[in-house]
């Protein structure tokens, strides 16, 4: 087995810490630079293994696109090769041949587009042929909220190039809001009028302006960083080009670490990260809801059991058909540390148990999130990781 074995010790001086550009936002300014045709233009794009696929494969003439294990290249590429109505087939590994994506393929043959299933019903390879007739296209389409935030951006992204534009009609509850926001908020930045109401959004057929997207720090990997943070005391760390002022959702973090007796302050060079004196008493419970920020759950989850702090937590449902089923994987992985995640119903979690370090190496199931969340428990002690390099996926750089 491969595995990294891993001790962080801490520093009085300040620590500098070269975030990654922001995945998400990389992925989306990605498909609307194609989709712009030119007019729009990329700074810092993310080096993430994901991002960069994505660029390869939005340049490549091949019928066949593979994703590998890119979610969410999978869901805007569908919705992208539909519009430029290119033969194509969109397929990826093993994994990706699991994760659903129904919604988003009823979605794009509602519009009226050639799309289907090359092998199981609701699930890749998915299959997209040219269509004859673009003016045929039906400018409104209704789709369930509590999908995917990704099945939304994808096609909210695409609507502005429809004959008729698009409506987008969301049934309630909507999930992962800042996600969706975010891509409305990089539509605006490219000249897309977009009108949001509360279970809808519509877009005109409008031609894209001239824009630059500059990619801002990734959020969701600053929170890692916070969470060693929380675990050494009297540590500082300065998050470079992070922004507390960040379309990102996932900046919401900045409040919860408070609980974890974090403070953030921005800084001319990034935001400023240190450790107060208040901590939480471990016997005061919690309660976290990651209905809107799926991806800081396994982060905040694993630094509540290490700070025994027995928390409930909420909104994991996404968390089961992402790279890895991530609940099943957190269970696992806790179990080494004498923590059980435990499922009390009525789409609620809770941890039981008294933390103890792990002396088994922690799995990390091919998902970089996974290898980073238990990555800050080398602040108490060395802890071995397998598979170090899952993290390519969005934060190559991270061991560094």
């Amino acid at each position: 087995m491969n595995a990294l074995s891993l001790r962080i010790h801490a520093k009085q001086q300040l620590v500098k810490i070269n975030l990654p550009a922001s995945k998400s936002i990389s992925n989306r300014a990605l498909i609307l630079q194609k989709l712009g045709g030119g007019k729009i233009t990329i700074g810092n794009l993310s080096e993430a293994r994901d991002s960069q696929r994505l660029l390869e494969l939005l340049q490549s003439n091949e019928i066949e696109l593979n994703v590998n294990d890119a979610g969410t290249s999978m869901r805007f590429l569908c919705a992208y090769c539909c519009v430029a109505n290119r033969k194509s087939i969109v397929t990826g590994s093993d994994r990706m041949l699991q994760r659903p994506i129904k919604p988003l393929v009823d979605a794009l043959k509602a519009i009226g587009f050639n799309i289907s299933y090359s092998g199981n019903e609701g699930f890749p390879p998915i299959v997209i042929e040219p269509i004859e007739n673009f003016n045929q296209l039906k400018g409104e389409v209704e789709l369930r909220g509590d999908v995917s935030s990704q099945f939304i951006s994808a096609l909210i992204m695409i609507a502005p190039l429809l004959p008729k534009g698009l409506l987008v009609k969301l049934l309630p509850p909507v999930t992962s809001q800042p996600y969706i926001d975010m891509s409305i908020a990089m539509l605006k930045e490219a000249g897309i009028k977009v009108e949001q109401k509360e279970n809808s959004i519509r877009i005109v057929s409008q031609p894209f302006q001239k824009a630059h997207f500059e990619i801002e720090a990734d959020w969701t990997n600053a929170l890692y960083w916070f969470s060693v943070c929380a675990l050494l005391p009297s540590s500082t760390f300065l998050l470079q080009h992070l922004s507390l002022d960040s379309i990102q959702g996932d900046k919401a973090v900045a409040d919860w670490m408070k609980l974890f007796g974090v403070v953030a302050n921005q800084q001319k060079e990034g935001v400023v990260i240190s450790t107060q004196q208040f901590l939480i008493p471990e016997n005061v419970g919690l309660h976290f809801n990651f209905i809107n920020h799926p991806d800081v759950a396994q982060t905040v989850i694993v630094l509540c059991a290490a700070k025994n702090i027995q928390a409930t937590f909420r909104g994991l449902q996404s968390l089961r058909i992402k790279e890895t089923d991530r609940i099943a994987a957190l269970q696992n992985e806790l179990a080494k540390c004498g923590v059980q995640l435990v499922d009390v119903g009525d789409d609620t979690f809770k941890l039981q148990g008294a933390f103890i370090f792990p002396s088994e190496v922690i799995n990390t199931y091919n998902d970089h999130r996974m290898a980073m969340a238990f990555a800050p428990l080398a602040a108490l002690s060395k802890i071995e990781i397998e598979a170090p390099w899952v993290v390519e996926k969005s934060y190559p750089t991270f061991w560094k």
